[in-house]
């Protein structure tokens, strides 16, 4: 079930609500939260019923693997540590990497191994990271005891399963434990309602409006000129970001009905003047992750310049290969790394940049580098750089120069863009889209001083408005592939 439906919006979300404030108000918070989780449950099998075993498996063999710990200390505590963890990681490979690996390994040795097809299943590497952390966190320290249900509802809770927040149960359980969290809270819910609004126009009537010219042009990209590909380049760069950050909002918006407050994941990341700024813009929690489950136990900035640099990497790598079996993922991952490194390296000689020149070069690495994630191989990505670097097979400067001379006076946009199915309306959109990241404070800035008033009502009620009637086609979360 999709965020951006009308099963989600008029259906399945109205119904939970009332009927968890319901069931807090005439019984017991277990029976609301028995039932929350029930909800979510459903709300995660919507896709595919057969997806259901697999995350109740996990999330009982990882309640069951925190309870062993609990009762173990020292060498005993950590085996079992050891074993959820590689379990976890286990399950995890073998659904979203073995094919790949199985196909570079006949690739490269001329084997014949068996080639599973296995669908992956929905929300693996995010319910998967959120649990690694709870079993760490339980063997560096005493979390305390938590009913199957309440963990449960800990990792299934719907505004955040499919595509994260990846959250700690620090930032969860307190709040699943409250007493004043359930019952109605009207500000939350005026709050709630206006960043899903604003989220889900930023989804279905901004990003998927940037996704017909993606679509267009990274399905064939031998076939694009220069102006071409840089229009294809930037119009990715802006659907992920929106729908990422439609998503964030959404999922912000949805929990905060329930009084629950999930951490921000996205501050508007193109603002950033550097690489590493950017990391604590984007995907603040997968960041999070990565700094304090991986980075700093390799050892992180305590050891050699060289070493660091190298640890940097291979978190960089793991990023990349996080969030796909592909070429195309690592080769991203690595040049974040590469990215990092050159950062360190440069900050070193201590050159200080322009603010604008920074943000100008950070962005355009971030443009480019997104070129090869989004490329359906590595070999696609790498022609609309080498098209966007002018090396394109296809001359422009006539046209251009017959365009803007008017000589030619049926030469329009729509030829100059006709590879992405483009027009004038292309750059307008990409004018609107850069004016809205650059210009305009972010949904976290706003919400922050958040007022109910007749404005703000005016303002989501013409957002939703917006989003409903764009709302035509059904349309993925970029981030549900991951």
């Amino acid at each position: 079930m999709l965020f951006n439906s009308y099963e989600f919006i008029f259906l399945f979300l109205p119904i939970t609500f009332f009927i968890y404030f319901r069931l807090n108000s005439k019984y017991s918070s277990n029976h609301s939260k028995g039932f929350l989780v029930l909800s979510s449950l459903f709300f995660y099998s919507w896709w595919n019923v057969l997806y259901l075993p697999l995350i109740l498996s996990s999330i009982t063999f990882n309640f069951f693997i925190k309870h062993i710990m609990a009762r173990n200390v020292g060498l005993a505590k950590r085996t079992w540590l050891y074993i959820g963890i590689v379990t976890n990681i286990g399950l995890l490979g073998l659904f979203k990497y073995t094919d790949f690996l199985f196909t570079n390994l006949n690739s490269a040795f001329d084997t014949n191994l068996p080639i599973l097809n296995f669908a992956l299943p929905l929300a693996i590497s995010f319910f998967t990271f959120q649990q690694i952390t709870y079993l760490v966190d339980s063997y560096k320290s005493d979390i305390g005891a938590h009913s199957f249900a309440e963990y449960a509802l800990f990792v299934s809770f719907f505004p955040q399963l499919i595509a994260g927040p990846i959250v700690h149960h620090k930032e969860m359980m307190p709040q699943f434990l409250s007493d004043r969290n359930f019952a109605l809270n009207h500000r939350n819910i005026a709050k709630g309602l206006f960043l899903f609004s604003i989220g889900l126009f930023k989804k279905v009537a901004i990003a998927d409006t940037f996704s017909v010219w993606v679509n267009a042009g990274f399905s064939n990209p031998t076939a694009l000129n220069f102006l071409e590909s840089w229009m294809a380049s930037l119009s990715f760069s802006f659907q992920v970001y929106f729908d990422f950050s439609g998503y964030t909002d959404m999922a912000i918006g949805a929990a905060l009905l329930f009084n629950i407050k999930l951490p921000i994941n996205f501050n508007s990341p193109y603002k950033a003047k550097s690489i590493k700024e950017f990391w604590r813009r984007w995907h603040i929690t997968l960041s999070r992750f990565f700094r304090d489950y991986v980075y700093i136990p390799l050892g992180g900035n305590r050891h050699s310049e060289m070493r660091t640099c190298l640890i940097l990497i291979v978190v960089f790598f793991l990023g990349g290969i996080w969030h796909g079996a592909g070429w195309n993922f690592i080769a991203w991952g690595a040049l974040h790394g590469l990215g990092m490194v050159f950062q360190r390296i440069w900050r070193k000689l201590g050159i200080a940049l322009p603010d604008l020149l920074a943000w100008f070069i950070t962005f355009n690495f971030v443009n480019a580098s997104l070129v090869i994630f989004r490329g359906q191989t590595l070999d696609h990505g790498l022609e609309i750089l080498k098209s966007m670097a002018g090396f394109s097979n296809h001359s422009l400067n006539q046209q251009l120069y017959q365009f803007f001379s008017f000589r030619e006076a049926n030469l329009s946009f729509y030829e100059l863009l006709s590879g992405i199915q483009g027009d004038i309306t292309t750059c307008l959109w990409l004018l609107f889209g850069l004016s809205i990241i650059l210009l305009f404070p972010n949904s976290n800035q706003i919400i922050k001083d958040f007022k109910l008033t007749y404005k703000t009502v005016i303002w989501s009620v013409v957002a939703f408005t917006g989003a409903i009637m764009s709302l035509n086609r059904v349309s993925e979360f970029i981030y549900f592939n991951f």
